[in-house]
């Protein structure tokens, strides 16, 4: 199956054709600057038809559209639900009047997350499961869940992807959803600054004096024998591994899939969450497998295929 696929974060979008497994052209465009999902679209609609061009094939070929959305969809009614400060006109877009008016095509829409683990079953480090839990690190927490080969949706479709909300610390940082010590809150990208501006060292730290603090700096300060890096760090560890096992005993997987920017680090995350999951979790039946993504960027790319490919969203 031909599908186009959108795959849409924060401030920019990927937008491509697919072949079963395979990216055949993929085009990127920046949004910084968009005002609004809306206002984007005809880039995205360009960008798409650039994509096909260079993949060679007509949109004729195409059996839909699959559209990747950074916040909680209805993939049902085909509309954004919640956007969490990110394009916040996106749950008054019709986006299948949009897929037909531009491309004549059917669209199906779902959150980022979930994308990436039909991607990484697809052709990724999933092929082969049918439990699976995703985590993706980076400016965020996200999540998705896979039971008996199904995508966890719920009533609201906001089960499964919600697990970098799960409580980590009991009236912690205060979270970007409203509530306080989420696992997002407490271990993310956009948290890291001011973590670690609140460790009792941070005033002899090199990170003080940085313009910016992410992990790619705080990894290399601690390798450096920094001691408030060392230990925020330690503490991202910590939180990340017992978010792992809470997903675990939420959603009984098989194999949990860590993805995510921050898991360019995997050297030293992963031994450490697998260990910790093999001491924590209970799971009388054996172990579960904790695995690096194996897709990156593509990933949410080719869930397009199995996502307009499931007949429980008709």
């Amino acid at each position: 199956m031909i599908a186009l696929a959108v795959d849409l974060g924060g401030s920019h979008a990927a937008c491509a054709v697919v072949n079963g497994e395979v990216v055949l052209a993929c085009e990127h465009i920046e949004l910084a600057h968009a005002h609004g999902l809306m206002a984007a679209l005809p880039a995205l609609s360009a960008a798409l038809q650039r994509a096909v061009v260079k993949a060679g094939v007509a949109l004729t070929d195409c059996a839909g559209v699959a559209f990747s959305f950074c916040g909680l969809v209805d993939p049902v009614r085909r509309r954004v639900t919640s956007t969490n400060a990110k394009y916040d006109d996106a749950p008054g877009i019709d986006f299948e009047a949009w897929a037909r008016s531009e491309f004549d095509l059917p669209l199906r829409i779902d959150n980022d997350a979930r994308l990436a683990l039909l991607g990484e079953r697809q052709a990724g480090a999933a092929t082969g499961f049918d439990d699976i839990v995703m985590v993706t690190l980076g400016t965020g927490v996200g999540g998705a869940a896979m039971m008996g080969a199904r995508l966890v949706r719920g009533r609201h479709y906001q089960a499964g992807c919600l697990g970098g909300h799960l409580l980590a610390r009991y009236g912690g940082r205060e979270c970007t959803c409203g509530a306080r010590g989420c696992i997002e809150a407490e271990a993310s990208t956009w948290a890291l600054p001011e973590m670690c501006r609140e460790h009792p060292a941070f005033a002899a730290s090199p990170l003080a004096y940085l313009p910016k603090i992410g992990f790619e700096e705080l990894l290399r300060c601690a390798g450096g024998g920094d001691v408030c890096a060392a230990e925020v760090f330690r503490r991202c560890l910590d939180v990340w591994s017992a978010g792992v096992v809470a997903l675990i005993h939420a959603y009984d997987p098989e194999v949990v899939i860590m993805g995510g920017g921050v898991m360019s680090a995997a050297d030293q995350i992963l031994p450490a969450i697998t260990e910790y999951v093999r001491q924590r979790a209970w799971t009388p039946w054996g172990q579960v497998q904790v695995r690096r993504a194996a897709l990156g960027n593509t990933a949410a790319l080719l869930g397009a295929v199995p996502l307009l490919e499931d007949a429980s969203i008709e």
